[in-house]
């Protein structure tokens, strides 16, 4: 089996088949650290199918977003991603119902964490 040096090079559909476990586990994780906040209703296969969403969401609509907001993110020194984080979140709620975030701070905090999760698996998978 040959091996990949860089998690970079990897073929598009283990890229996003990658997004999308991160995204799954960031949104569980987030909440359950959120609790009521975001609620998806105890069931595993809803946390999956979000992170789906969230994942096709990041991959499609998050760029453009991003290159249409780039003055304030650029005014902002970059704190203005967290707010665009947020915005994916509600709209991946809102495109998909069983998963309910309650309000946009509850949707920024989700998206730091989801962030974060992002972060770190990319971190450990780099170093190994």
């Amino acid at each position: 089996m040959e091996k990949v040096e860089n998690p970079r090079k990897l073929s598009l559909t283990v890229r996003f088949l990658f997004r999308w476990f991160v995204s799954s586990l960031g949104l569980w994780i987030a909440a359950g650290i959120l609790g009521e906040s975001i609620n998806y209703q105890s069931e595993l296969k809803v946390i999956v199918i979000a992170g789906l969403i969230l994942a096709i969401v990041n991959t499609v609509i998050k760029p453009v977003v991003v290159l249409l907001s780039l003055p304030a993110i650029l005014f902002s020194l970059g704190l203005f991603m967290i707010v665009i984080n947020g915005l994916m979140v509600l709209l991946a709620s809102t495109l998909y119902k069983p998963l309910e975030v309650n309000n946009f701070g509850a949707a920024m905090l989700a998206g730091m964490i989801i962030g974060l999760v992002n972060y770190l698996v990319l971190t450990i998978l780099e170093d190994e």
